[in-house]
């Protein structure tokens, strides 16, 4: 690490380490307790959710990637009872912490008011149903919490997509006024949800004065880039508020004059990565502990929508890492798998696991493992990945893990 008139410079390998370990998945780890769960959330800023449970649903997965074997219960206590998070959208649907509420109702307030066409469509079509929408606010008021399946479709005009959500009318007005913050969700069973009205379930914000944009985008970039270590304006826009941050490149500069983040660049010392790069200055005690080669790396895999691979051109760019999740892909023309997880080895991404759980028999399926081309092909790195490996599967509740033929030759013996 080079410093020069306030601004930074990092190697590519100190920036990664950089970003591990804010994203939590250095050692010692957070205690697998709800204080140490709050403590992953409030560096990561959000976890997502997906519904997709051919190994387990990403949200309990990222939390297990950083906490390792953990109570699910935790979580749904946090959630439903003490409220400490909630649901709402960051990049995508997400967990995300109640004391950012502020930050996230911009999205709230600004939902369906640009002029893009979807929008255009959101906005003709909730004021076509407006009566219907009245209509669940007042049955929230009256019974309390309902899913979508208690509620009768009374709207007047059909929601209509290019995608699965074509006439599910019921289910969309929900969607759109979670969005527009009328609602949240109150309970969570698997994918079945209940619905209470954002003043009942948050009551603490339901007469709060909002954040004017700029004080929000301030939070929130700040937020994010501690989240991420060190990253450009663009890799900013695109986590935790994305497309909300109004005014980024103007604040960004402020923040910078102010000293609040550092400008940084990253280089080899022959070839420099492309963009203005920035580092929180809160970090930069760590950034000089990992400077000094106080790194604690371990193993571990990723679910597909990690937050630290989400951004798949940002993992390209810092780990040399091509990742696409290939769910869709029909299975003939899958190069990985269905449901791949990445392998973080240290600060490097070195493979992929494609598995399966299967729940009936309480097997743990490793279809195949695929390593890297310029990944370390010995025994130790096997063993580290079996390592991870079993500790997935007892978190799982796994009762045996059964292995495929197909795996590295120099990791074989690791992994059997």
């Amino acid at each position: 690490m080079t410093s020069k008139a306030s601004a930074i410079t990092l190697t590519p390998t100190l920036a990664r380490r950089l970003a591990i370990t804010r994203q939590r998945l250095t050692n010692p780890r957070p205690d697998p307790t709800p204080d140490g769960m709050m403590e992953v959330f409030s560096n990561l800023g959000y976890v997502q959710i997906d519904p997709i449970r051919a190994v387990e649903r990403t949200q309990f997965l990222v939390l297990w990637s950083r906490l390792d074997n953990y109570d699910r219960a935790h979580l749904d206590t946090l959630l439903w009872r003490d409220r400490k998070l909630f649901e709402y959208w960051a990049h995508a649907a997400s967990i995300v912490l109640t004391e950012n509420y502020p930050i996230h109702h911009i999205q709230m307030r600004y939902f369906g008011r640009n002029n893009s066409g979807w929008n255009r469509r959101a906005r003709t079509w909730l004021e076509a149903n407006e009566a219907f929408r009245q209509h669940i606010l007042a049955r929230l008021r009256e019974e309390g919490p309902l899913s979508a399946t208690e509620v009768e479709d009374l709207s007047v005009a059909p929601w209509t997509s290019g995608g699965w959500t074509t006439d599910r009318n019921v289910s969309q007005t929900f969607s759109f006024m979670w969005e527009q913050g009328d609602i949240m969700v109150a309970e969570r069973n698997g994918l079945r949800r209940k619905w209470a009205l954002a003043e009942d379930h948050l009551s603490q914000w339901a007469n709060h004065r909002p954040l004017p944009d700029a004080e929000v985008v301030r939070r929130a970039i700040q937020i994010s880039l501690r989240a991420l270590g060190v990253a450009t304006a663009k890799q900013i826009n695109t986590h935790f508020i994305k497309g909300h941050y109004f005014r980024l490149k103007e604040t960004l500069a402020e923040l910078a004059a102010e000293e609040r983040i550092i400008p940084a660049s990253i280089s080899n010392g022959q070839t420099t990565w492309p963009g203005q790069w920035y580092i929180h200055a809160e970090d930069i005690p760590l950034l000089e502990k990992l400077s000094a080669g106080e790194w604690q790396p371990r193993t571990t895999l990723l679910s597909p929508f990690d937050n630290l691979i989400i951004d798949r051109d940002r993992t390209e760019q810092m780990w040399d890492f091509h990742f696409r999740i290939e769910i869709y892909v029909p299975k003939a023309k899958r190069q990985y798998g269905y449901y791949v997880l990445s392998i973080l080895h240290g600060d490097q991404l070195i493979g992929r696991i494609d598995p399966k759980m299967d729940r009936k028999t309480g097997k743990l399926h490793i279809n195949a493992v695929h390593a890297e081309p310029d990944a370390p092909q010995d025994k130790a790195t096997g063993q580290a990945i079996a390592a991870a490996i079993e500790e997935l599967a007892l978190f799982l509740e796994a009762k045996e893990i059964v292995y495929s033929p197909q795996v590295p030759v120099g990791w074989q013996r690791g992994l059997r």
